[in-house]
């Protein structure tokens, strides 16, 4: 006699988070999932789904949540199925952000975003179809990523760039963890949207210059408004956003730290924010720090301006010869400038 051995395979997929209030998560939780959890206990909550197959449970804990976690959530089948949950959630008191046709990991979709009382960003989508590229679509740790194979505005590139980042949810270091002028780029991923006294945003570009390579890249994300609003309580993505600065200060403060070549990388004509009659609009941003060179470059501004004034106070008078320094004229060079100026040598 024979036996015959049948493993069923797991057919329900397991996650478990960590919260700062269970009653708070909770609640939510049981709005989100439209089913009250199957298990209940005053340190403890476990929500069991048959569509998805999900098993999800709550731990209390006052460690930092979040960690290496991106974000999580649920494909729908069509969108009258995402229409109808978020119009649920929606008068629930849940509040979302919905993005049409995004393009990101390498998939057209059509989305919305929801945040749990912990901040962990919920992603409710159709596929639309797939596609050949990336695409930048938002997500929690950069809204939009940026690039990585720019060219650095007269920066001597080793062949591992090193690269610090700090994330708005992270604590602002007094010192930056690196040699004087060692790093490749520094990126403030949200940084400027925490509410910062002037002295420690001061700080922190100082920092960023000297830790930064002659011609080195800083990067700032920032959610900007047509005015400063605090707690504008955003949601999905921007959930974390706790101030949004005046559209003008991230420039001026890179300005004030003594950056060159600032410049906008991106800046929106339409917002994709409102609060508080505010509309909001992402800004990416960069500078560079001043690079080290002799004047040995002729560099001729060929307009239509009269003339153009650099941040470092050099004049380029229409037809006229200006000597400058490599990283100078390596910015004049590029394909957005390049028309408008010749450079001899």
């Amino acid at each position: 006699m024979s036996l015959a051995l049948t493993i069923a395979p797991a057919v329900r997929f397991h996650l478990s988070l960590n919260v700062r209030d269970l009653t708070r998560s909770i609640d939510f939780y049981r709005v989100l999932f439209g089913t009250d959890p199957a298990k209940c206990r005053p340190d403890y909550a476990k929500f069991e789904l048959d569509d998805p197959p999900l098993v999800m449970s709550l731990e209390p804990s006052h460690r930092n949540v979040g960690g290496p976690l991106n974000h999580v959530g649920f494909r729908l089948p069509d969108s009258e199925t995402l229409v109808a949950m978020q119009a649920r959630l929606e008068r629930a008191g849940i509040r979302s952000q919905r993005e049409e046709g995004v393009e990101c990991c390498y998939a057209r979709q059509t989305k919305f975003w929801v945040t749990d009382p912990d901040k962990t960003l919920w992603e409710i989508y159709t596929l639309d179809e797939d596609i050949d590229f990336r695409g930048v679509g938002q997500t929690i740790e950069a809204m939009i990523p940026e690039p990585e194979d720019r060219p650095r505005f007269g920066a001597v590139v080793d062949p591992v760039p090193v690269v610090y980042e700090h994330l708005c949810d992270g604590a602002v270091p007094g010192r930056l963890p690196f040699a004087d002028d060692s790093v490749d780029e520094v990126r403030l991923r949200g940084t400027l949207n925490m509410p910062l006294d002037a002295e420690t945003k001061t700080r922190l570009l100082r920092e960023a210059r000297r830790v930064l390579r002659p011609g080195g890249r800083l990067f700032a994300h920032t959610l900007v408004g047509e005015r400063a609003v605090t707690d504008p309580g955003l949601s999905g993505p921007a959930a974390f956003i706790r101030f949004v600065p005046p559209e003008a200060d991230p420039v001026h403060l890179l300005e004030a730290a003594g950056f060159q070549g600032v410049r906008l990388v991106k800046f929106d004509e339409k917002p994709c924010f409102e609060a508080e009659g505010v509309p909001m609009r992402e800004q990416q941003l960069e500078g560079f720090e001043p690079a080290v060179g002799s004047r040995t470059v002729q560099v001729i501004y060929k307009g239509p301006f009269r003339q153009l004034i650099a941040d470092d106070g050099t004049v380029f008078p229409r037809g006229e010869r200006v000597p400058v320094d490599s990283a100078l004229a390596a910015k004049c060079r590029d394909a957005e400038w390049g028309g408008q100026f010749l450079v001899l040598g």
